[in-house]
């Protein structure tokens, strides 16, 4: 039978979750990266700089994702809808750590402001989960519907050739639509066009702090 986890238990575990996300490479992918054997054209400063300034952006949306889904599992009603939660966390720790992977070689590195980003998703999707599931499941979709366009924005960007680069971004808009439908299917709400638009602000205030700080 398995123990049931006392909130102090799920702290200390959410803590545990914080710091593999913040700290450089203490996190561990369960798959490599799609970028694997894929070719990568020369990239002058200007290209480089750009790339890994789009790369930053994912993975703070990344670090965003993991507490999100971090918060909305503390506080969700229904066993099940914790561990699609959970499940969605694990999945999202790849694309973490292949945009840290990507970063590296451009020579670039993470925003400096992902632990503020961090504290603030978690505290909005314990906000969520405490509100309710079916609206926790409705912030999900809505949230990755915004991170699926700014993937489609970043796609466009990329130099031809820049294979390495768009392998990820390909993978994980792949895994990102369907995270947002998997919410859907599990019994989220669908936000309304004004709730959304909010978002979008608030999405594309972090998108342009991520890319310079």
């Amino acid at each position: 039978m398995q123990r049931r986890l006392s909130f102090i238990d799920k702290m200390i575990a959410n803590a545990d979750q914080a710091l593999r996300t913040l700290v450089p490479s203490a996190a561990n992918a369960t798959q490599s990266s799609p970028a694997e054997n894929q070719h990568s054209g020369e990239l002058d400063e200007q290209q480089r700089l750009h790339i890994a300034g789009l790369m930053r952006i994912n993975h703070t949306g990344e670090v965003c994702a993991q507490a999100l889904y971090q918060g909305q599992a503390l506080t969700a009603k229904l066993p099940h809808i914790r561990q699609e939660m959970e499940l969605a966390a694990e999945e999202e720790i790849d694309h973490l750590v292949w945009c840290e992977q990507r970063i590296n070689e451009l020579g670039g590195r993470a925003s400096l402001l992902n632990p503020l980003f961090y504290a603030a998703s978690f505290a909005i999707g314990a906000t969520a989960g405490f509100v309710g599931d079916k609206w926790s499941l409705g912030f999900v979709a809505a949230t990755e519907d915004q991170v699926c366009k700014h993937l489609q924005e970043h796609l466009e960007q990329l130099p031809e050739d820049d294979d390495k680069t768009r392998a990820i971004l390909e993978r994980m808009l792949k895994d990102e639509e369907m995270h947002g439908i998997r919410a859907l299917e599990a019994g989220g709400q669908q936000f309304s066009p004004a709730t959304k638009k909010v978002m979008t602000v608030a999405s594309k205030l972090m998108t342009k702090t991520a890319y310079r700080v």
